[in-house]
């Protein structure tokens, strides 16, 4: 019926009458075991239709051989496809939300740089680009977009995981402009959410309407909360930028949540990654390139995507202009040279360096090293 066809999942669903009527007794039969349709509904009374035994064993069942198998499933699909077109489209929420854009920015941005996508990285950009286009104006970053509009103020999720977005995609891009624009959202979040007495960042910010209490998120449950990212983001910009007031600001809020009897770690769970960050010797991996060849920046990536290096913030950066305009924003690269024309990395803790290396076991062994707490 059409009230039925708007019912949750029905449009990727199917009764076992359905599937005999278009596909047929000899192609039901084979579609029927080859995705397991039962006596028993999976979803509210219909399937859906999921491989659970192996390909081989289904032939067997069946007395049938792989390439006739896969031929009679390749030809059901066709046919559940076309006539799957003809049902009435899932309802879809239109509203484009900052901080769930922010989230999955980090997602595409992380993937990029880890597994060398950039198409992951080009669809985060875009993302950015729509949000500082659609919902960031005047200084001042909104809650939601549709129809051409931007709406509501935004609460401090929004912000925390807009501000962790942008510091993933410098990292994935290398790209600075990314950076400064991090340093400057945390600053408008700063002014408008934080508690500067107790600590911590509130829901709503001054001018948003009065509320009998101000809540200050800290509960991680399907989603992180604005403060545990919020105080990972201050962290991640301190060992960026150097400035002291970062950390100690996190410092600040990590105890307003953490530092009583009353806390329960056991439900934020995002915090404590916070709290490990902070209490670790966190790593400033820096790589400085050549100005006419980058090729050793490649092999020194091929190097770290494959180790896991917690509590740390990347840099590359080609010797010249660019090294020179990042390092007005992150000072560490001052001084810092590719030797002898060659790609070089730099290891710090906390603003001292190892020794630069150009040899990628060193850079390895390096960056495998820890001396936690």
């Amino acid at each position: 019926t059409p009230s039925a066809e708007r019912e949750e999942g029905y449009y990727f669903t199917w009764t076992p009458e359905e599937l005999e009527q278009i596909l047929g007794p000899e192609r039901y039969r084979v579609v029927k075991r080859y995705y397991a349709v039962g006596p028993d509904s999976i979803f509210e009374g219909r399937h859906i239709l999921n491989r659970t035994k192996n390909h081989k064993d289904i032939v067997d069942d069946l007395g049938m051989s792989e390439e006739e198998l896969f031929a009679v499933i390749d030809e059901s699909k066709k046919l559940l496809y076309q006539e799957r077109n003809k049902r009435p489209l899932p309802l879809r929420d239109e509203k484009i939300i900052t901080s769930w854009n922010g989230l999955t920015v980090s997602a595409f941005a992380r993937a990029g740089l880890i597994l060398e996508n950039s198409q992951y990285v080009d669809c985060a950009i875009r993302a950015v680009q729509f949000i500082f286009n659609h919902l960031y104006s005047d200084g001042k970053l909104y809650r939601s977009y549709k129809d051409n509009h931007a709406k509501h103020k935004a609460y401090l999720e929004d912000y925390a995981f807009f501000i962790s977005a942008l510091i993933d995609l410098y990292e994935a891009t290398f790209d600075v402009t990314w950076l400064q624009k991090a340093i400057e959202v945390e600053a408008v979040m700063a002014e408008a959410y934080e508690d500067n007495e107790g600590g911590g960042f509130f829901m709503t910010g001054r001018g948003h309407e009065e509320l009998i209490a101000r809540e200050k998120p800290s509960y991680d449950g399907a989603m992180p909360s604005g403060n545990s990212i919020a105080i990972l983001n201050m962290l991640r910009l301190n060992d960026f930028t150097g400035k002291s007031r970062y950390r100690e600001r996190s410092e600040k809020a990590l105890r307003a949540f953490l530092g009583s009897g009353q806390a329960n770690p056991a439900a934020m769970s995002e915090m404590l990654v916070a709290l490990d960050y902070f209490l670790d010797k966190s790593k400033e991996v820096i790589i400085v390139v050549p100005e006419e060849k980058g090729e050793g920046l490649k092999i020194f990536m091929e190097a770290f995507r494959k180790e896991y290096v917690p509590n740390r913030v990347l840099v590359a950066v080609k010797e010249g202009k660019g090294l020179e305009v990042q390092a007005e924003i992150i000072p560490l690269l001052k001084g810092k040279i590719a030797s002898k024309g060659n790609a070089t990395a730099y290891i710090c803790e906390s603003g001292s360096c190892e020794l630069p290396t150009t040899d990628l076991e060193v850079f390895k062994k390096q960056i495998r090293s820890t001396d936690k707490y």
